[in-house]
């Protein structure tokens, strides 16, 4: 292999490509849900819970969102089970791999550049995402493989059964991991910090004062003496950690331990009033982030006894990845909400979040959830630990149906379900326009720079209105105009006129509702070797 070639994953499908619909998304405010009053200073009512397909809430996102998402955690459909019994071959596992594909490579334009994506995944299809990140975000940008302990006790039903999920983190730059935050000191290590000879400094806990002689210089191998006066002579596989001036002056300070009589081999002393927090590691324990049946708990504490959601998260486990990737502050994204963990683990942390949900448990089970956060009505999860009393809110979106359908004659026209504003602010998403509509000039439905201009009117333009418009955005500006039909006898220097729905029809797959990694959904499987020409 040369240096140019490059190793990447194939499967059946993978030049497939849809394309995407940047729907725009409608509030449904009966839905949307605030707190009666704020409760801090610090309270967010501008998160988003999203009902519709999650690869068309993500392309709709992209505009506003693009580069502007601290974390992203998805918690995908694993590929396991029964659901994909009538596919051979792996076509299962290519459809799996595509529809990932899609939603992956817009994900990693929403994050920011020190952005992270965190993705619980089983063994299953564990891999085969990691070599499908590396190509996406690039081999350079992938962060760690976190080891989740998700049993309590071994799967009785296999000779090896699996307790454990992978978390595979990827970031947007080499440098995301460098902006992660420590971990608070937890209780376990501070029952390691004591004060044996009251040192003034407080409790501290010791470590080791050697090194491996192969990392260390000529200044880091000397005798040395015990304050009892015992001489320590190092074996040769290893040094002292510091200089033996360095080593002399933590003495004086009182920083090195000898044990109680003074002759022990000496350890360095770490005051627990100078540790800020404990770096994480990739193994995660379920007595530090919880496990499947406490996220049940968590569930059934909510709802009652409920079988809707086989392998909920727990929301310490949630909040273990927001701590570590964001701030106060900071937004986080779920495209695939499930049971709404995300939402509720970020609104108790003062994070802005934005899920999706496609399913019907959306209304029957986020939307009620997420209500008893925000009214301090639920006590359980990481609510004591947080010390969580409500507050904020959240809107609910859904994603507005297809900009075009065919009429009876299986012509392309604009769907009658948009109205004038539904209109304007759907083209201006497709053309690339922030929609913002101006009081003063009705032909500013939005803009692309300070003198770049969008008109969206479903009216037949003539000479003397086109010409009308020209006058009014005068030569300092330029105006792109869309209708759905023109006549104009003379140029137009500062207008772009253009039809509708023939300047879009070539865009998008129209009237495609539904890209969900729901079996039913997907195409066919392709016929078997030696029954079509596919293979």
């Amino acid at each position: 292999m040369t240096k140019k070639q490059k190793l990447e994953l194939t499967w059946i499908g993978k030049e497939n490509r849809p394309k995407l619909e940047p729907r725009i998304l409608l509030e449904d405010t009966a839905k949307s849900y605030h707190a009666k009053h704020r409760v801090t200073d610090g309270d967010i009512f501008d998160n988003q819970l999203i009902f519709g397909d999650n690869l068309l809430a993500l392309k709709a996102l992209e505009a506003e969102f693009a580069g502007k998402v601290k974390c992203v955690f998805i918690d995908p459909p694993y590929n396991t089970g029964s659901a994909f019994t009538h596919y051979d071959d792996g076509v299962e596992h290519s459809i799996w791999l595509s529809l990932m594909r899609d939603r992956l490579e817009i994900i990693r334009r929403l994050l920011s550049e020190d952005g992270s994506l965190w993705i619980t995944i089983d063994d299953n299809e564990a891999h085969y995402l990691k070599v499908l990140c590396d190509e996406i975000f690039g081999r350079v940008n992938f962060i760690a493989d976190v080891v989740w302990q998700k049993r309590i006790s071994p799967d009785n039903r296999l000779r090896l059964g699996a307790a454990h999920d992978h978390i595979i983190v990827f970031g947007k730059s080499p440098l995301t991991h460098q902006t992660f935050n420590q971990l608070e000191i937890s209780e376990s290590r501070r029952k390691d910090f004591k004060n044996p000879d009251n040192d003034p400094r407080g409790p501290w806990a010791s470590t080791d004062c050697t090194a491996q002689a192969g990392h260390g210089t000529a200044s880091q191998f000397y005798t040395l003496t015990t304050p009892a006066g015992r001489v320590i002579e190092l074996p040769s596989k290893l040094c002292w950690r510091y200089t033996q001036e360095r080593m002399a002056e933590e003495i004086r300070a009182g920083r090195i331990w000898f044990g109680k009589d003074g002759d022990g081999v000496p350890r360095k002393k770490t005051y627990i009033s100078e540790i800020k927090g404990s770096n994480a590691w990739t193994w995660w324990t379920n007595a530090e982030v919880g496990h499947n049946q406490e996220a049940k708990k968590e569930i059934n504490l909510l709802f009652g006894a409920d079988d809707a959601f086989d392998t909920p998260k727990p929301e310490r486990l949630i909040k273990r990845i927001i701590e570590l990737s964001t701030t106060s502050g900071d937004l986080v994204i779920d495209s695939f909400a499930g049971s709404g963990t995300t939402g509720a683990v970020a609104q108790k942390m003062g994070r802005r979040w934005i899920m999706v949900e496609l399913g019907e448990h959306c209304h029957t089970h986020i939307i009620p959830r997420l209500q008893k956060v925000i009214d301090g009505e639920d006590k359980g999860g990481i609510s004591e630990a947080v010390n969580w009393q409500g507050g904020g809110g959240f809107r609910y979106y859904k994603l507005a149906p297809s900009l075009l359908r065919q009429d009876a004659h299986n012509q392309w026209v604009i769907n009658k379900e948009y109205n004038a504003e539904m209109l304007a602010q759907a083209l201006c998403k497709l053309e690339g326009f922030t929609y913002a509509p101006s009081d003063a000039h009705y032909w500013m439905h939005g803009h692309s720079t300070e003198r770049d201009f969008i008109y969206v009117t479903t009216a037949n333009l003539n000479h003397e209105q086109l010409q009308q418009l020209a006058d009014e955005v005068g030569t300092e500006r330029s105006l792109l105009v869309l209708c759905t039909a023109f006549r104009g006898r003379g140029e137009y220097p500062n207008l772009t006129v253009k039809k509708i729905p023939k300047q879009v029809l070539s865009r998008c797959e129209w009237g495609h509702d539904d890209y969900s990694l729901q079996v039913e959904n997907l195409p066919k499987a392709p016929p078997k070797a030696g029954q079509g020409d596919l293979f």
